[in-house]
């Protein structure tokens, strides 16, 4: 028989098999991990789930692959920035005014890598107030981006399939232009509104800070299916939408015609869809699965959980890898474009083994291919 201090000890005392049945049946897991911002949400850490095998994933594989990102990235775009400041007159076309702010919102959206690649190495030390200010940054020129690209397509639709009313209303097509870009950069700003209202740093069980969403605790997570909702939609599925119907519209105008570069534009169409698709649906397709286990919870096991974080790590990344890309499938595919890197290369002395009537005859080929817009479209 027990006495009363040994039955008191029984019952307050849980036993070994008592705290694993009571971890096993938890109700809800930590699936913030990447809910949107690139780094993980460790609320209630110490009673869900113990990521220390995703912290340690996140050291040694961000680091490295971000600053590549960022190298390709700022060499690229920085590219782009510097051929349209140089040449003002660039700026007369729509597609064009649209890479300017693709390589801008690129650009911008790069300088928040090294932070998310020091807070995977040493957590957040900057502060809450920082946090929301860079996760704000990144996700304003994520959508800003997506947007732009959209832009683009559209544009080449209407150069290309309608091209009789585009030379007609180059002008106005123009104006039109720096304000849809004005109505972008708003609207980015509008949908990032999310990132200042919940990101914060916060502690882990090991006391290392991180910055992450911190969403209320309402019904259902209603709050945090919205915001993911909100971003799979905006930042994928339309422009997603919008871009198969231009180009495609664009590859049936295409295989009508008999220009010369026909082919070679029809391969552009389709390696910028195929990189879009490739480098975005992957991510997407985990911030799907993520808004439906914030729903409705099925998986309960730790190991299942530090999986499906560990793949929204390396899914992040590759969707991160179009912003260097951007510059390589949108600008320096263009004979123009070419034409004008190899004229201030050459100002500048970087290429002195190119002959000059070697270089003049290049530039006067590239400008007889650019004459008018519906051709620089068509080679884009």
């Amino acid at each position: 028989m027990m006495n009363i201090t040994e039955l008191v000890t029984a019952f307050t005392t849980p036993t070994p098999e008592f705290v694993a049945a009571f971890t096993s049946s938890a109700p809800e897991w930590d699936y913030d991990n990447e809910s949107s911002t690139p780094t993980g949400d460790y609320e209630d850490d110490a009673t869900l789930c113990d990521k220390a095998a995703v912290r340690q994933f996140r050291m040694f594989y961000e680091p490295a692959f971000y600053w590549i990102i960022v190298i390709l990235g700022a060499i690229g775009n920085s590219m782009v920035v510097w051929i349209y400041t140089h040449f003002q007159n660039r700026l007369k076309a729509m597609t064009d005014v649209y890479l300017l702010n693709l390589a801008l919102a690129d650009l911008f959206f790069l300088c928040t890598l090294p932070f998310w690649a020091a807070d995977s190495i040493y957590g957040w030390t900057f502060g809450s107030t920082l946090c929301k200010i860079v996760s704000a940054i990144y996700k304003t020129n994520f959508f800003s981006s997506m947007f732009l690209l959209t832009c683009i397509s559209v544009d080449r639709y209407i150069v290309i399939v309608q091209t009789t009313k585009a030379q007609n209303s180059k002008r106005v097509r123009l104006l039109y232009s720096k304000l849809i870009c004005v109505l972008v950069w708003l609207l980015a700003i509008l949908l990032a509104i999310p990132e200042f209202i919940f990101a914060r740093s916060k502690e882990d069980i090991e006391g290392n800070h991180f910055c992450s969403m911190v969403y209320w605790n309402n019904e259902n997570n209603r709050t945090k299916i919205l915001v993911l909702a909100l971003q799979i939609c905006m930042g994928f599925c339309i422009p997603l939408i919008v871009m198969i119907f231009c180009y495609t519209i664009i590859i049936r105008t295409l295989l009508r015609t008999k220009n010369f570069q026909k082919h070679k534009a029809l391969r552009v169409i389709l390696v910028v869809v195929a990189v879009f698709v490739l480098s975005q649906l992957p991510y997407n397709s985990m911030l799907v699965f993520e808004a439906t286990q914030a729903a409705n919870t099925t998986i309960t096991d730790c190991e299942e959980v530090q999986r499906f974080d560990i793949a929204n790590q390396v899914m992040k990344s590759l969707a991160y890898m179009h912003s260097c890309l951007n510059p390589f499938l949108y600008a320096f595919i263009g004979v123009r474009f070419r034409k004008d890197m190899l004229r201030i290369f050459n100002n500048y002395g970087c290429l002195p083994s190119l002959k000059k009537s070697k270089l003049q005859g290049s530039l006067h080929r590239s400008s007889v291919l650019s004459d008018t817009e519906t051709t620089n479209a068509l080679s884009l």
